[in-house]
Parts: structure tokens; C-alpha cells; sequence
């Protein structure tokens, strides 16, 4: 049996606010469980759900030297079973006592999470499971590989643990400055030199774990080769360029039992590839009336689900929105984010309350409800690492409209009008009016094509995103690593 820990600071179902929790708390369980045994640690927030925190098993607790403090910090270890993968979490109240798993004080939460990343190491010792491979997420998990490589270092129980790091988002990297950094990981001080930790003056817990780690990975190829330049590199290019042969990209997957149109509970009306047309209509109708639009069959549905930041593209909605919002469409957001795009949004919605729909919250049941009702998902990014909404949409047969970055140009076909391939629209630069471009040909393939547009679902239905290819992925990344 080969041994496998997860490191990361979130995971579905105890505690979310993006896709890495989606990531961390599913490949686990495609995970081949007569070869591997695939276990995740996370910190103990006491945030997560009571109906969770109520039935973990405590196992024990010591203390652990942190830093350069004179005194030892307390360590207890939690541990739960779900869906037939063991997980542990790392206890301490003064850290993980909090409302939200993330502070908006960044210089606090790197204390928090240098704290997990030596917890983590110091915790597997004491409860006998010795790791072939700790796959580290993010930058919350990034000390780790470091860690191993220096206060771990000569530790026997480690002698034979190799790292991966993965890269979910390269925009966030955990920087503060170096004395602090001291401090917090009493890491000696030519640890701190450009080809190490330091960074611009200051320390950064990625780069950290991108020196380290023995082999690093992100969450979709084309994202894996856009990272090695200067627009998508967030600086640490030149590092991804020189450790380019260590590096891959394997592109996420999603749930299928979660999101399944033809056993979700959520949804006003189940459906499948083969009643999808009518079915999709009788959702659409049912949404219109909840959310107080006209209930019109005519209409063409475009959904955004997201974050609400630049991120995603949203400065080139709102340069189009007035011309994407015509009488033969509604527009149903939802998402919170950026007051400017929460107000643009909300404006529209009261400009053309019977055109616009502004859902300024995140509510999974309403989200659900919104894949299953729309015609077509709007996600004009300006990088998407990976992006799971476009692989949810496939599933429920809504066509993506995409910018062709990361994991969206990787997963969304083009539709191809003389061949009738396709799972989707896509457009290449970032540019508000072939956006828009782009989304008028959709709407005139809808209108005009409608034959073909009904293919185009089938054919985004039938296509495979599961975590079942993915999984085979990793765990042939896993069987070379272990048997280098």
C-alpha cells in the first residue's frame, strides 16, 4: 500500500470558499483504495459545521516548538472518517478560533498557516502514518516541502517522503517580510537569498514550496505552460521556467454524484441527455418565475456564476452588458466580490428588471437551479487556472461561452459550424467586443440553428470530466515518484 496525505487549508464538506476544497475533498476518494492509501489533514477551524465537529474523534495533543517563541505551542490532533477516507485536523484554538477560515489580515494568516505546515510533520509521527508522498495545496501548504528539507531534515520517520506542490491559483503566494518570516519558522538566514525564500526584499511561502517540492503541479495543461511567462507568472516565471521539467498540468474534474441532472434534489425538474430539451425548458420556466423575470420559452438565458472580480473577466461584461442585454435576453447573476461589479450588476437589474437578474449572494440550491435552467454560461476570464463552473455546465447541458486561458481552453470545445463539433463558444483575446462577437453568434445558433444547438448540449452532456480520468492521472504521477 502506498501512503498519500493530503495537506491543504480547505476541503468540501467541512469547510469551502473556492475550488481547491472541491479538489482536495474529491480526488481522494477516486483515488485507487486497494493501492494507495489516500488520507488529508486540514486545520480544526471551529468554523466547520457542528454536525462535523461534533462526531471527530480527538487522538491526542502535545506541544510543539513554533518558530522563535520561548514557549511550546499546543498540537491536538482530530480525526473523522467520510466516504471511506480518514481525515485529520490540526488543533489550536488560538489559530483556528474564527468565523471564516481566512482572515483578512494576510500577515496573520501566514502565521497560521507556517504553524500548520510544521504541525502537519510534527503530527504524523504520533499517529504512525508515514507518508510515501505529502501533496501540498497551495500556499497555506507550502512550508512543507521547506520544512522537510530543514528542521525534518534528519528526521529518519521522513527519509524516504517526496512533495508535491500544486498550484491552484498562482495569484496568491503568502509574502510578508523576512524578519517575520524568521520568526514564524526559525529557518536559518541563507534560506532567505534569491534562489531560496526571498522575493522582491521580502519572503514568499509559495516560491518557497516551488524550490522545494519535488515535483509540482497545476490544475490544467495550458495553465501549466502560461505560468512560464511574465503575463500569467505573478513573478515566479523565471522559477517555473527552470524547474519546467518538474512540472505538469493535470486538468481538475468534478463530482458526478453531486452534480448529476438526473438525481439532483436541488433542481426544479431532473433531467437527462435524452429529455434535456424539454426538461431544460420546464427548469428555465420554473426560474423565471422565482426570480421574478418573465416566464418566456423564447428567451435566451445567459448565467454567470462566480466571483465577482476582475479576475473573471467582468470588466468586459460590463463594457458590453447594454448591448449583451437585448429584448431576446436574460442575464442571471449570481456572486459576490467587488462592490463595482455587485453595483454594475444590480444598476442593470434595475434598468431592465425584466432582462437582468442580480443574485448578489452565493446559494448552492439557487446555483443548481441556475445550471439547470440556463442556455448558456458566460466565462470571459482573464486567467482561470482551471474552473469547474464551465465542467458543471457541461454536465448539465448549458453551453460555456469562454475565453480560450487555462483550464477553459483546455475543457470547451468550439463549436465548429461546417464539421458540427463542439461543446461550446470560445473567443482568444481579451477583448470586450469579440466577447460580445461571440455571444451573438451563440444567440444566433440558438435562434436561428436550433437543431444544431441541441447537438451542441448533447453533445457537452456526453462528454467526460469526472475526477475518473483525472485520479488515473495522479496516481500513475504518484506510482513513478514513489518509485524514483
Amino acid at each position: 500500500m502506498k501512503n498519500i496525505l493530503f495537506a491543504a487549508s480547505e476541503c468540501v464538506p467541512f469547510i469551502k470558499t473556492g475550488g481547491l476544497a472541491d479538489v482536495v475533498g474529491a480526488l481522494p476518494q477516486y483515488i485507487n483504495k486497494n493501492d494507495f492509501d489516500v488520507r488529508v489533514i486540514m486545520p480544526y477551524y471551529t468554523c466547520i459545521p457542528d454536525n462535523f465537529r461534533n462526531n471527530f474523534r480527538y487522538v491526542t495533543h502535545f506541544y510543539m516548538d513554533y518558530g522563535m517563541r520561548p514557549d511550546g505551542f499546543h498540537v491536538g490532533i482530530m480525526e473523522y472518517e467520510y466516504n471511506g477516507v480518514k481525515f485529520y485536523f490540526v488543533d489550536n484554538e488560538y489559530y483556528f478560533k474564527c468565523d471564516t477560515p481566512y482572515s483578512p489580515d494576510l500577515k496573520w494568516d501566514i502565521e497560521r498557516f507556517t504553524f500548520f505546515c510544521k504541525a502537519v510533520l510534527a503530527i504524523l509521527p504520533v499517529v504512525g502514518f508515514r507518508p510515501d508522498i505529502i501533496h501540498c495545496h497551495d500556499w497555506q501548504a507550502s512550508l512543507i516541502p521547506v520544512f522537510l528539507h530543514t528542521a525534518f531534515a534528519t528526521n529518519p520517520f521522513y527519509s524516504s517522503t517526496k512533495s508535491i506542490m500544486t498550484i491552484h491559483n498562482l495569484k496568491f503566494q503568502g509574502v510578508w517580510d523576512i524578519n517575520t518570516f524568521k520568526y514564524n519558522t526559525a529557518l536559518p538566514d541563507y534560506m532567505f537569498t534569491p534562489d531560496k525564500l526571498e522575493f522582491k526584499k521580502d519572503a514568499n511561502m509559495l516560491k518557497g514550496g516551488l524550490v522545494y517540492a519535488d515535483y509540482i503541479t497545476t490544475v490544467s495543461e495550458t495553465y501549466a505552460e502560461e505560468i512560464k511567462y511574465p503575463f500569467y507568472g505573478e513573478q515566479l516565471d523565471g522559477l517555473l521556467r527552470a524547474r519546467s521539467a518538474s512540472l505538469r498540468g493535470i486538468v481538475n474534474g468534478i463530482d458526478y454524484n453531486v452534480f448529476n441532472p438526473s438525481d439532483d434534489k436541488q433542481i426544479f425538474e431532473e433531467y437527462n441527455v435524452k429529455n434535456a430539451k424539454k426538461k431544460k425548458a420546464a427548469n428555465k420556466r420554473k426560474l423565471q418565475e422565482e426570480l421574478g423575470l418573465p416566464v418566456d420559452d423564447s428567451k435566451f438565458m445567459i448565467a454567470i456564476i462566480s466571483r465577482l472580480t476582475d479576475q473573471k473577466g467582468l470588466d468586459l461584461v460590463s463594457y458590453a452588458m447594454e448591448r449583451i442585454c437585448d429584448e431576446f435576453t436574460q442575464f442571471v447573476v449570481i456572486g459576490t466580490g467587488d462592490p463595482r461589479y455587485e453595483n454594475m450588476f444590480r444598476h442593470y437589474q434595475w434598468k431592465y428588471p425584466e432582462r437582468v437578474s442580480a443574485n448578489i449572494l452565493y446559494s448552492d440550491t439557487l446555483a443548481h437551479k441556475l445550471y439547470a435552467a440556463a442556455d448558456a454560461m458566460l466565462m470571459p476570464s482573464l486567467f482561470e487556472p482551471c474552473g469547474l463552473t464551465q465542467l458543471i455546465s457541461l454536465r448539465y447541458g448549458t453551453v460555456p461561452i469562454v475565453r480560450e486561458t487555462g483550464g477553459l481552453r483546455d475543457t470547451v470545445l468550439p463549436y465548429n459550424e461546417f464539421d458540427g463539433t463542439g461543446t461550446g463558444f470560445s473567443f482568444a483575446n481579451y477583448n470586450g467586443d469579440e466577447m460580445l462577437g461571440v455571444i451573438n453568434y451563440a444567440k444566433s445558433v440558438y435562434f436561428d440553428h436550433r437543431s444544431e444547438w441541441d447537438k451542441m448540449v448533447r453533445r457537452a452532456m456526453e462528454a467526460d470530466f469526472s475526477w475518473n480520468s483525472s485520479a488515473r492521472q495522479y496516481e500513475g504521477m504518484y506510482d513513478w515518484m514513489i518509485n524514483w
